[in-house]
């Protein structure tokens, strides 16, 4: 830990879901003057996401879902596509183990075999959550039931199996808007994956 922070002072604010938490510390600016900060955090623990894309098809495998946060900040439908992904629960023994359950709940396909290319926060400034980002390769075979996410979360999740050219376009046209999933279609160009 940093000897740059002193006097951490950490208050619940919520516990429903998620964790929110107003900290109050004394911090060392670089030129050593010590000052008080206050910021509010959400702490929501750690989750994973995956890109699933078949070479053989020239696919990738994306989810389209409800997201009300989005709806609230202008998105007309509140549907955005996405990588599947998830959040760790306790239970987990490994991010990749999260990610396999995941993949099959919302998309119905049992992929042996994930390869971690990254691991990322998503919003340092308030949030703790960091993912874990996978790839992994896809086949028709794999597929064993119809995903769509689990009926007792509520989950309401449609299968979007797109080419890849697509879904770049898509990405580069401002239709796919969730960061996770712009990363990993990037990282998928970048190491030309299709």
């Amino acid at each position: 830990m940093t000897k740059r922070i002193k006097n951490i002072n950490r208050t619940i604010l919520s516990d429903k879901y998620f964790t929110l938490s107003q900290v109050k510390f004394n911090y060392q600016l670089k030129d050593g003057n010590w000052v008080e900060n206050k910021w509010e955090v959400l702490e929501r623990g750690n989750a994973a996401a995956a890109l699933l894309y078949n070479t053989k098809k020239q696919t990738v495998i994306l989810v389209k879902q409800f997201r009300l946060p989005a709806y609230m900040n202008g998105v007309e439908d509140g549907f955005l596509l996405e990588v599947p992904a998830g959040i760790l629960e306790d239970d987990d023994s490994s991010a990749e183990e999260a990610m396999k359950r995941e993949v099959l709940e919302e998309t119905g396909y049992e992929v042996p075999k994930l390869k971690k290319v990254y691991s990322a926060f998503a919003t340092p400034g308030s949030s703790t959550e960091r993912f874990s980002c996978f790839v992994a390769e896809y086949s028709d075979g794999m597929k064993v039931h119809n995903g769509g996410g689990l009926e007792t979360e509520n989950e309401d999740i449609e299968l979007v199996e797109m080419p890849f050219a697509k879904a770049t376009e898509l990405m580069a046209n401002g239709k796919i808007l969730d960061a996770k999933t712009i990363m990993l279609l990037q990282y998928a160009q970048i190491n030309r994956l299709l």
